[in-house]
C-alpha cells in the first residue's frame, strides 16, 4: 500500500434533490476551499429522500466540471460497469481527461468504478440486472477491454488515467482490485481493514499484480474523529465525505480539511 502518499480529501456532491446551478456553485466552492478531489455518483434516480426526486446523470455532470475547474481532480464513486459499453466507457473517460488539461496540464480526470446494485436503475433503464457474480465477472472482463482501449486510442489520454474500484467482496472484487486499481475504496471499519489490505496483497501476489501502487480510501461521513484517526492508522490516505444538497455542509469540508493538514504537517 502506498503508505507514504499525503492524506488527501474527496468530496461527493450527492447528484440529487438539487438544480444543477446550485451544484456549479458548490463544484467552484469545494474547489476554491481546497479539496483535493470532487466526486458524484452514477445512478439514474435518487438513493435517498423522494425515490422520484431531481436527479442528474454522472457523466454528463463530470464533462462540465472537467471544463469548469482548473486544479481539483474528480470522478465517480463509483460509475456502474453496467450501464455502458467498456470501449465507450474508455472513450468517454479519454475524452473527458483531454477536457480537464488546462494549459498543456495533464488531465485530472479519476476512472472510479464498480460493478453496480441499484436494481431500480436496471429495471427502468432496461439492463439486465443478472446477478452479484455475473456483474463482478463483466467488470473484470470490461476493465480489461478498457484498458486495451486507452493503449489505442487516438490522441491518447493525457496520463495514465488513474483507477479506483469500490467494493469489499473478498473473491471477486478484492481480486479484481489488485489486478486494475490505483485507489480501493470500501466503507470497512478499522478493525477489519488490515485483513481486507492482506487479501488485496494476496491476490496481486498470485496474479502478477502490484498492491504496492493502491492507495486506501474510505468515507469518513458520520465519523468521529478517533474513528477516522484509526482509518488512517489502518492504512487509509482518501478519506472521502458524501454531501447531500442543496444545502451542502461546508462547515465538515473545513473541519476535514484542517484535519488533513495537521496530518499532512505532522508527516511532513
Amino acid at each position: 500500500m502506498l503508505l507514504e502518499t499525503p492524506v488527501t480529501l474527496g468530496v461527493q456532491l450527492q447528484p440529487q434533490h438539487t438544480p444543477y446551478p446550485a451544484i456549479r456553485e458548490a463544484v467552484a466552492r469545494a474547489e476554491g476551499m481546497g479539496v483535493d478531489i470532487l466526486f458524484n455518483w452514477d445512478h439514474f434516480f435518487p438513493l435517498s429522500g423522494d425515490p422520484d426526486g431531481m436527479h442528474f446523470e454522472s457523466w454528463t455532470e463530470l464533462a462540465a466540471w472537467a471544463e469548469q475547474t482548473e486544479r481539483v481532480q474528480f470522478g465517480a464513486l463509483v460509475n456502474c460497469n453496467s450501464y455502458r459499453n467498456p470501449d465507450l466507457q474508455a472513450d468517454m473517460a479519454r475524452t473527458i481527461d483531454h477536457i480537464s488539461a488546462k494549459g498543456g496540464e495533464t488531465g485530472r480526470f479519476i476512472f472510479g468504478t464498480g460493478s453496480g446494485w441499484f436494481e431500480r436503475d436496471y429495471t427502468e433503464y432496461g439492463y439486465e440486472f443478472g446477478t452479484a457474480g455475473s456483474r463482478l465477472d463483466d467488470l473484470a472482463a470490461g476493465l480489461s477491454r478498457i484498458e486495451a482501449r486507452w493503449e489505442v486510442l487516438n490522441p491518447a489520454p493525457t496520463r495514465r488515467i488513474p483507477v479506483l474500484i469500490g467494493g469489499a467482496g473478498e473473491k471477486k472484487t478484492l481480486r479484481i482490485v489488485a489486478r486494475h486499481a490505483d485507489y480501493w475504496h470500501s466503507f470497512v471499519g478499522p478493525d477489519d481493514l488490515p485483513r481486507k489490505i492482506s487479501i488485496i496483497e494476496d491476490w496481486a501476489a498470485r496474479d502478477g499484480g502490484d498492491a504496492s501502487r493502491l492507495v486506501v480510501s474510505n468515507e469518513i461521513a458520520r465519523r468521529s474523529g478517533e474513528e477516522v484517526d484509526a482509518l488512517y492508522d489502518s492504512g487509509v490516505r482518501l478519506f472521502t465525505l458524501a454531501l447531500r444538497g442543496p444545502d451542502f455542509d461546508w462547515a465538515s469540508v473545513e473541519r476535514w480539511l484542517r484535519w488533513r493538514d495537521e496530518r499532512n504537517a505532522a508527516g511532513a
